[in-house]
């Protein structure tokens, strides 16, 4: 089953930088990337409260109020961060923006699992994680300079 979901999860992050680029594109095709990040949230917000509808629960609006105020900054960080990268695609581009991306991804995920934030299952951090994160990191510098940096 895991390898399932790896295999998934991994599909998403491919959606996810076709996702962000063509984000990018409407912004720069009104000429405006904030506004075009407000049209994505607008469009995203209506999608999601029909996908919300389809697993609809009288009891939700209650549980609603037990979430914590500071969880709902979310939405806040998900909007903020959508603009940074979608203002950041035209300029470096969409391979060198979402590598970098994946690398904070791996570097984040790693200390949110380590310490079990938010409720995710603990997995510490260990030589072979260490070690894995360390060659992601590496691929990532590889792709940004497109060479390798002894070749130079």
């Amino acid at each position: 089953m895991r390898v399932i979901l790896a295999f998934v999860i991994f599909c998403v992050g491919a959606v996810l930088a076709l996702h962000f680029s063509m984000n990018a594109a409407v912004g720069k095709t009104v000429a405006n990337p904030r506004m075009g990040n407000a049209l994505f949230w607008i469009i995203g917000a209506c999608t999601a409260v029909v996908i919300g509808l389809t697993g609809w629960d009288a009891a939700f609006w209650g549980a609603v109020r037990e979430v914590p105020v500071w969880l709902w900054g979310a939405g806040v960080l998900g909007a903020a961060m959508v603009f940074a990268i979608v203002a950041i695609i035209p300029q470096l581009g969409a391979g060198t923006t979402n590598i970098v991306l994946l690398s904070g991804q791996v570097l984040g995920g790693m200390l949110i699992a380590h310490y079990g934030f938010l409720g995710s299952p603990v997995e510490r951090i260990n030589a072979a994680r260490v070690t894995g994160a360390l060659l992601a990191v590496a691929g990532s510098a590889l792709v940004v300079l497109g060479r390798f940096p002894w070749r130079q």
